[in-house]
């Protein structure tokens, strides 16, 4: 934990809380003493005065005890919150920052409940440790010296009541705590369950599985509780077992006390403070067993959340990035890029070579499985190549900085996603000085701006969560002026017209040709059609990730045969109605 409390914390209320923890419990180890005083000395000699001197003496330490516990609680608080909020804001600017290979070694679900329930765990140890690990230690010790300097026969009971005590709570931690540490994973595999039901509704209905799904979570769901079932029964033991041995103390304590004052050994003041300060041993060890039970739960949030942290990009910055010349003029180039996956033994991409310059469409098309996103995610770095070089405006563009590289790309991703808000909100995401002509002018490129208008809010319309208020064709448009939005130096469509039917398409592309800037900019366009491919400029035949063919339609229609067949598939399901 100490890891990632580094620069989270603010050390100087850590030591506030510390020093405001010392002076409550010196002023409640005090309290007993004062009592014993007024016992033999006011109570026992009838002195009135000299009793109201201790009483205002008590009263003194109350006050002072309940501010300094005040003080040290909103500071153990401040700390902890303060602790959790770094965290979260630490975890989500690191998981915003992974490549896509990061993310799948940590599955999404995992990712939430550490930045949630494990964050949570952390900040609850964080206010233990600033109040009981802070105050059991310094009473423990106190309260045994002021026990003994009060009679150090009667502290021999403690010789037999500290070792049950100590085996009772290693008994409790010896069963508890791996049913604690199991906690985490549990929730894990609930948010797991729970996000892919959620995520999943309409497959999940589409196919009549409702059941079956609900079974899942059940099992996840009774999973979790009989685990926290076990784990609180066992801790639910501490307590009447931990009153059993502090009565059974306190009747050792008055049997051989009474025995001690029947024998003018011991004063009644002192039986009554030893009692006291006999408690308060009891509940350090009680404290630090708590203590001892919610560390090894916080102990597997942290190394789990710290497993993000330690969890490099394998995309890295320049250290000397090349800035992007200034110019109308644009080249993205592939030249002999192989690309694999992690941890696989295949190639998903070898011996990519071609080159694109302003104004030109470059088209990928292929089977499913060919490679076609794999490409063009490469352009914007979010995997790095194996062996070749790809170049934007003849730079390297690992030579680039990440910022100036993705500012050069506009990108729609096959699943058009888009975020809660409102219209305008999301088509500004990726400019956020363009006008509202500009906004409009994107709708119109975009075959977008119709159902627009139609809401009265226009602009302004509200956007649920992953655009659930539209259609998938809506979704897909609005994906797609939100790109063009985007001054960028290359456009990047990967599958993005798939929803749109033959004529919206081809009107969308056409708009496309026609802007002035996506005129002076590179389009690169993947797609399943071929009527959606067929105008490009340079069309990239892929198949198992190996480039097998490269020209215009005609040339490819007529002398390549995946793409002959590509082309005979669509014609026999009546795909290709100009051909």
């Amino acid at each position: 934990m100490l890891k990632i409390a580094k620069g989270r914390i603010s050390y100087w209320a850590v030591l506030g809380a510390v020093l405001f923890m010392i002076v409550q419990v010196v002023s409640n180890l005090n309290l007993p003493n004062l009592t014993s005083d007024i016992v033999n000395n006011g109570v026992a000699k009838g002195d009135i005065n000299y009793i109201w001197k201790i009483g205002f003496e008590m009263v003194g330490f109350s006050l002072l005890s309940i501010v300094a516990a005040i003080g040290n609680v909103f500071l153990a608080a401040r700390t902890s919150q303060k602790w959790g909020q770094n965290l979260r804001s630490d975890i989500y600017k690191k998981v915003i920052g992974f490549s896509n290979d990061e993310f799948e070694q940590i599955e999404t679900s995992s990712l939430i409940t550490r930045t949630t329930n494990d964050v949570v765990q952390i900040q609850n140890v964080a206010i233990i440790m600033l109040r009981m690990m802070l105050m059991a230690p310094i009473m423990l010790i106190g309260a045994s010296f002021l026990a003994y300097s009060k009679d150090h026969q009667l502290t021999m009971i403690f010789i037999v009541v500290v070792p049950v005590m100590l085996i009772f709570i290693g008994t409790l931690l010896y069963f508890a705590t791996p049913l604690f540490r199991a906690m985490q994973s549990k929730t894990d595999k609930i948010n797991q369950v729970f996000r892919e039901g959620l995520t999943g509704v309409r497959v999940i209905r589409a196919f009549r599985q409702d059941q079956r799904e609900q079974d899942r979570f059940e099992d996840a769901n009774k999973d979790y509780t009989n685990n926290s079932i076990k784990a609180n029964t066992i801790m639910a033991l501490a307590f009447p077992i931990m009153t059993l041995i502090m009565s059974a103390t306190n009747i050792a304590i008055i049997w051989f006390g009474s025995n001690l004052i029947g024998s003018q050994a011991m004063q009644v003041g002192n039986l009554i403070a030893f009692m006291t300060y006999a408690m308060q041993i009891l509940m350090s060890f009680m404290m630090l067993s708590m203590v001892f039970i919610f560390i090894p739960r916080a102990q597997a949030s942290a190394k789990r959340i710290q497993a993000v942290f330690a969890l490099n990009s394998t995309i890295k910055e320049a250290d000397n990035p090349t800035a992007l010349p200034d110019t109308k003029q644009h080249e993205l180039s592939f030249d002999h890029v192989d690309y694999r996956y992690r941890d696989a033994e295949m190639l998903a991409l070898s011996d990519i070579d071609f080159k694109a310059t302003s104004g030109q469409t470059v088209a990928i098309i292929g089977g499913t499985g060919s490679g076609k996103s794999t490409l063009i995610n490469l352009i914007p770095r979010f995997y790095d190549i194996e062996s070749g070089e790809i170049s934007l405006d003849g730079i390297n563009i690992n030579q680039l900085s990440l910022k100036d590289l993705r500012r050069a790309v506009s990108m729609v991703p096959q699943k058009a996603n888009l975020f809660t808000g409102t219209l305008r909100s999301n088509l500004l995401y990726g400019n956020p000085d363009a006008s509202d002509d500009e906004l409009w002018h994107a709708l119109d490129i975009a075959k977008a701006s119709d159902f627009v208008k139609e809401d009265p809010d226009g602009l302004d319309m509200h956007v649920e969560q992953g655009g659930g208020n539209f259609s998938g064709g809506q979704r897909q448009r609005l994906a797609i002026a939100r790109a063009l939005v985007k001054r960028a130096s290359v456009y990047v469509f990967d599958d993005s017209f798939s929803a749109l039917d033959f004529k919206t398409d081809a009107e969308l592309r056409a708009a496309l040709k026609q802007d002035e800037h996506i005129q002076q900019s590179i389009t690169v366009i993947v797609a399943q059609r071929i009527a959606t491919v067929a105008d490009a400029d340079v069309i990239l035949v892929l198949d198992n990730g190996k480039l097998v063919g490269k020209g215009t339609h005609e040339e490819l229609k007529n002398n390549n045969k995946i793409y002959q067949e590509i082309i005979n598939s669509q014609l026999r399901e009546g795909a290709l109605p100009n051909e």
